[in-house]
């Protein structure tokens, strides 16, 4: 008889240690952008942070609580700040030429499409992002997928909502599994 013990420890991303200084480091950068929040909201008034030191603080800790500390990337995040544009403005063209066609050529329609995200906030960032472009919308928040709203399911929706998961996989420094390629 084989008798396999577990170690929960074992099973964490980070060591105790690491995992302090992650938090630290998040809630450090957190409690600048705060505070150069409240500076800029305040036009840089010296006698506004008797009140503001401790909204900075309590904002940071709210944050921090609420949002946990993630990975991100910097190129990740560099390179879709084009390609959102990019498909946006592609977008927006073809629906302002469909809306403006004399036989409205769309086929609405909705489809069940089934993250390679990790759950989270990848999952949500990608649904937000989905329903910002022109042609689409999040419908539904799933537990595995992301139900969106199109219209013109005639067109390669698939693809394009592929490349927006891994772009999103990409700024938060995410490796996906290889496409199902399907429902």
């Amino acid at each position: 008889m084989t008798v396999c013990t577990y170690d929960r420890r074992q099973s964490l991303k980070f060591t105790p240690r690491e995992s302090v200084i992650i938090h630290f480091r998040s809630g450090g950068l957190r409690a600048v952008l705060f505070t150069l929040l409240w500076w800029i909201l305040t036009d840089g008034a010296t006698d506004s942070w008797l009140v503001g030191a401790p909204v900075v603080l309590f904002a940071t800790l709210v944050s921090v609580a609420l949002l946990p500390p993630f990975s991100w990337s910097l190129m990740g995040i560099v390179r879709f700040i084009p390609f959102f544009l990019w498909c946006s403005l592609r977008g927006g063209m073809d629906v302002a030429r469909c809306a403006l066609h004399p036989r409205l050529p769309i086929s609405p329609g909705l489809f069940d499409y089934i993250f390679r995200l990790p759950p989270g906030l990848p999952r949500v960032f990608m649904a937000n992002i989905v329903s910002l472009l022109p042609g689409t919308l999040s419908a539904e928040l799933g537990a595995n997928y992301l139900q969106v709203h199109v219209l013109d399911e005639r067109k390669d929706f698939l693809s394009e909502l592929e490349k927006v998961e891994q772009r999103v996989a990409a700024m938060f420094g995410i490796s996906l599994p290889p496409s199902g390629g399907g429902e």
